[in-house]
């Protein structure tokens, strides 16, 4: 782990933020190969209905990745997004979407991350993508 990061984790992981139904220890996203791996642990989780994680490039409005379940207090989630292949953007942000039991929504962190696409996998995304 990089002296930033590290630095970065462990102010969010000292201050925290409750949002909604779930206080957030921190959230991080890095590459992990050819795709982007994204990390987020909460401390106490109450009325809390999902996650929402979201993804925007430089060029475009937030879009919905998928939905995370609630695992309960203390836990510690992760996510593995293997379609940054499709966009010929090469800064994703993503941010949490929390969405509590009574349907109140709060968003957590804009974490930037710089993925390392190689030509073949970004070339065979945009050939599977003429097909759908």
């Amino acid at each position: 782990m990089n002296k930033k990061l590290f630095q970065i984790l462990l102010v969010l992981s000292i201050i925290g933020t409750s949002l909604g139904g779930a206080w957030i220890e921190y959230f991080l996203g890095r590459t992990d190969g050819e795709n982007v791996k994204l990390e987020w642990k909460t401390g106490e989780e109450i009325n809390l209905k999902h996650f929402v994680i979201e993804r925007k490039t430089q060029n475009s409005s937030y879009v919905d990745l998928t939905i995370i379940a609630p695992k309960g207090s203390n836990s510690f989630y992760s996510y593995i997004d293997e379609a940054i292949y499709k966009s010929t953007d090469y800064v994703f942000t993503y941010r949490l979407r929390i969405v509590d039991n009574d349907q109140k929504v709060s968003y957590f962190g804009e974490v930037n991350v710089y993925p390392r696409v190689s030509e073949i996998k970004r070339t065979w995304g945009s050939i599977k993508a003429m097909f759908r």
